[in-house]
């Protein structure tokens, strides 16, 4: 025979906890012994086993009085029923827990796979928290503004991050943000994105729009040294075109003196 606080700790659980059971009738109070004590048997600990189970399941109490006098198959039955609406619980907080943790990062939440792809590939190659949160936003925008362009655009970001050299100007731009606009450092930089540009400028994606893929306005925004690097690409990539244009000027003004010329020793040949 058992004493209350002995059934208690047999069960796990309080003795106040046990009288409450008494009150709801869910376990029989058993006669006092001579001395006054409640004497507890073995079914009684079976029985408080089974009610704190299911309460700490979430079966309310009056469901698991009418389970503690079912029939063995009617409790197995329910038993089967409590355990898969227990294991549709499991599922849907586990469902909660990862988009608590996606709420971190939220790219997750609004850019497709791809994008998020890219975005942990710039944090593994070492890109700063603050570049890849700009890149983020950049993303977003995009998607929201132009969703037709996300599928090229994610094929030229992961083709630049494919090639070395770009990834190193990528790497070097990140680290100039807090340079001194006119930091020395910068001189080189903007010689070697210059350089970039040149060769890529008869890329697919076309002239100075490679350029977009290593640096953005909306990024230059946030950074004096960026604001020079860009106002000094462009500076020289208006000089190029200007003397391009010249170029092509003086070819046309050269093969029209040609033509001049040759319709001139015609007709005179022809008199």
């Amino acid at each position: 025979m058992l004493t209350i606080s002995q059934l208690a700790a047999t069960a796990g659980v309080t003795v106040r906890t046990v009288r409450h059971y008494h009150h709801f009738g869910l376990l029989p109070e058993p006669e006092r012994d001579s001395s006054g004590y409640r004497c507890y048997d073995a079914q009684a600990a079976v029985d408080l086993i089974r009610i704190r189970t299911l309460a700490d399941a979430g079966v309310p109490l009056a469901r698991i009085d009418a389970l503690l006098h079912a029939q063995p198959t009617e409790f197995a039955s329910a038993i089967t029923d409590i355990d898969a609406a227990l294991q549709r619980k499991i599922d849907q907080l586990t469902a909660y827990r990862r988009r608590i943790a996606e709420l971190a990062s939220g790219e997750r939440l609004v850019l497709p796979p791809e994008v998020v792809a890219i975005l942990d590939r710039m944090r593994s190659l070492g890109v700063s928290e603050r570049r890849v949160r700009l890149e983020r936003d950049s993303w977003i925008l995009i998607q929201a503004l132009d969703p037709s362009s996300m599928p090229q655009r994610i094929r030229d970001k992961n083709a630049r991050f494919d090639d070395p050299e770009t990834t190193r100007l990528y790497l070097a731009c990140d680290q100039s943000v807090d340079w001194d606009p006119h930091d020395p450092r910068l001189d080189r930089l903007i010689d070697d994105l210059d350089a970039w540009e040149t060769k890529h400028a008869r890329d697919s994606s076309g002239g100075s729009g490679n350029l977009k893929l290593v640096f953005s306005r909306i990024f230059a925004e946030a950074s004096p040294a960026w604001q020079r690097i860009l106002e000094a690409l462009a500076h020289r990539a208006e000089q190029r075109r200007t003397a391009e244009q010249r170029r092509t000027a003086e070819q046309r003004r050269t093969a029209e003196q040609r033509r001049t010329t040759e319709q001139r020793r015609t007709a005179g040949h022809n008199s």
